[in-house]
């Protein structure tokens, strides 16, 4: 995981997605299409950098925040501008499509 990428609890998830934007990965260390997709994220996260911000939770360390959105599959991408959600896609997704998921929220 880059450095610009931010693994959260659900502890820290409201702080994190209080302002601005911020794109959430649902996932879990088991979960193949999650591996596919965490490089795309990295790169993703160097180049929204200042922009937006991509945190990962991990759904089965943190079960609470998961539950309350309603995560049932996984890969899960949740996009949040200044903290409520505004954006939801499933599975893992090829760069081009995370990029423009969250260039609508700028």
């Amino acid at each position: 995981m880059s450095a610009l990428v931010s693994s959260i609890t659900d502890a820290e998830f409201q702080a994190t997605v209080a302002e601005g934007v911020t794109l959430v990965d649902f996932w879990a260390p088991w979960c193949g299409p999650c591996k596919m997709v965490a490089p795309v994220l990295d790169e993703l996260a160097g180049e929204l950098q200042g922009r937006a911000r991509i945190a990962k939770v991990n759904v089965d360390d943190n079960p609470e925040v998961a539950g309350s959105f309603g995560i049932m599959s996984i890969p899960t991408l949740l996009l949040f501008k200044d903290g409520k959600p505004v954006g939801k896609l499933v599975g893992a997704q090829p760069k081009a499509s995370l990029q423009a998921f969250v260039e609508q929220a700028l």
